[in-house]
């Protein structure tokens, strides 16, 4: 029970590693906002138990994140913890352009700084709080077959987690990230066979993530135990960013 008695916020819930989250910060005992556009959050939270309570928001609107944490403060009382998972995966393409810029960055920079703010908002009437933000492994180096715009954004993301450690530390505050590799998750099946056999050469422990194994570092974040951990990006990647090629 890593978590008892803390109130978790979890975006992008409805699916792949923050639906895992959500299963895991429940098992730990933490009350759990589970966060998604699609819909899909109320399948996961009615799958998971009464521990766990739906909410549909945008993130790439600040006033739906506002609204979001308003709700989580009338429901639960506070909010000790955000995962801020949600996100929007691009693909590679060969000129940048300002229509991929705003696809890029409304959700996987802008939303999740706007999370950030209103968490701490709320986290600081309480006393403090963890905030877990979810980059990628791709983005510690160079991964060639990212989109620019997404590893710039979750780079920032990076610089964000640092900045917002420093400054609101004094606050009980604490601001990390984690980076996951790839992991499997629904859309694992999906992937061509060459595609797959590239992934398992990629991590020195020679095979790819389960979905919930970010999830369990970050419930470690959320939680006491990782009291004196902050501005800290760890990456969950078997290994994948400590390759020179």
């Amino acid at each position: 029970m890593l978590l008892e008695g803390k109130i978790a916020v979890i975006t992008g819930a409805g699916r792949g590693l923050g639906k895992a989250m959500a299963r895991i910060f429940a098992r730990e005992g933490a009350q759990v906002l589970a966060v998604d556009i699609s819909g899909e959050e109320k399948a996961v939270a009615a799958g998971i138990g009464s521990s766990v309570v739906p909410y549909h928001a945008d993130v790439a609107r600040e006033d739906e994140i506002e609204a979001m944490f308003a709700f989580a403060l009338s429901r639960f009382g506070k909010v000790d913890a955000l995962v801020n998972n949600a996100a929007t995966l691009m693909a590679l393409r060969e000129e940048l352009t300002a229509g991929e810029y705003e696809e890029g960055t409304a959700v996987n920079l802008r939303g999740l700084m706007f999370c950030c703010k209103h968490a701490i908002r709320a986290m600081a009437k309480g006393g403090g709080g963890s905030i877990v933000n979810i980059t990628s492994a791709g983005v510690l180096g160079v991964e060639d077959r990212a989109s620019i715009v997404y590893s710039a954004a979750k780079t920032a993301v990076h610089s964000l987690t640092q900045s917002l450690a420093f400054h609101h530390g004094r606050q009980g505050i604490r601001v990390n990230a984690v980076a996951p590799g790839l992991c499997k998750t629904e859309n694992w099946d999906r992937y061509p066979e060459d595609f797959k056999e590239q992934i398992y050469g990629k991590p020195v422990l020679g095979r790819p993530g389960e979905a919930e194994e970010p999830g369990e570092v970050a419930a470690f974040l959320a939680s006491d135990r990782a009291s004196y951990v902050t501005g800290a990006i760890i990456p969950v990647d078997g290994g994948w960013s400590i390759r020179l090629v």
